[in-house]
């Protein structure tokens, strides 16, 4: 017989996840520019490293020259492939920022607690394999590495909550990369289009300090795949280099008009 506490317990992640962000206000978030030496933290895996590769820190250089501001762009692995592991999916960030919150790194890798009394910004992103998603189990468990869209649900609103415990940072969350055609089931891309959906329409709201960039509708152009002409191969979901050129500006842009306090006035997708 399913114990009290057990039956509770499911009751509380059903309502989460059909409610989500719903159930928490939104904390007092201060609508202002930023200042003009805001640091600025790129939190990527091989994906993000292409759009970085793009022209990421020549166009802020390039920004700051013509500004008279003074941004400054680092970016950095995360989850390191040691000892963590090279998986950057939303298990990952609860795990590591709201399973295990706190002031000391949890298996080398910065907490929020860290991280948002260093910078002003948090950008981060999933790789393609995030958009395997299968079909959900009958209970979701926020607890679990499984990808199913119910799952990702709990995990996000849980994140969203966390984001918001630090309202003096803003954080840029891409919509998860897409696979090619050859690299995916056409079940699982429609799952991911369904999930990333959500993120764009129902996750993410206007007044706190989250902030959406629609990467995905970039790849796909609104269909279910990433497109062939802006893939690295036939079957290599891995951004093509001069699709990267193209990409990163607008993420640039999307990053300085978030710190400008512009970020939910404009286009998720930056264009």
């Amino acid at each position: 017989m399913t114990s009290t506490r057990e039956w509770v317990k499911n009751i509380l992640l059903v309502l989460a996840m059909v409610l989500g962000s719903t159930l928490f206000s939104a904390p007092a978030y201060a609508e202002a520019p930023l200042a003009p030496n805001s640091r600025i933290l790129f939190l990527h895996h091989s994906t993000g490293e292409v759009i970085w590769g793009g022209g990421v820190p020549e166009w802020f250089e390039s920004y700051n020259a013509t500004h008279k501001t003074a941004y400054s762009v680092t970016e950095q692995a995360f989850p390191k492939d040691s000892p963590y592991g090279w998986k950057n999916y939303p298990f990952d960030y609860w795990n590591i920022w709201v399973n295990h919150a706190g002031n000391v790194s949890f298996m080398s890798e910065p907490t929020l607690e860290m991280l948002t009394k260093e910078y002003q910004v948090i950008v981060f992103k999933h790789c393609f394999p995030v958009s395997d998603i299968e079909p959900d189990a009958d209970k979701p468990d926020i607890t679990s590495e499984d990808k199913t869209i119910a799952n990702y649900k709990l995990q996000y609103n849980a994140l969203k909550t966390k984001l918001r415990a630090f309202p003096s940072t803003r954080f840029i969350v891409w919509t998860g990369a897409a696979q090619v055609k050859g690299a995916t089931s056409p079940e699982q891309a429609r799952r991911a289009q369904t999930f990333f959906a959500w993120v764009n329409e129902n996750w993410n709201e206007n007044g706190d300090n989250i902030f959406v960039w629609d990467f995905r509708s970039l790849e796909t152009e609104g269909g279910i795949y990433l497109k062939s002409s802006k893939a690295a191969g036939a079957d290599d979901s891995h951004p093509a280099s001069a699709f990267a050129k193209k990409a990163a500006p607008l993420f640039c842009q999307k990053v300085v008009d978030v710190i400008l306090d512009k970020g939910d006035a404009d286009s998720k997708s930056g264009k």
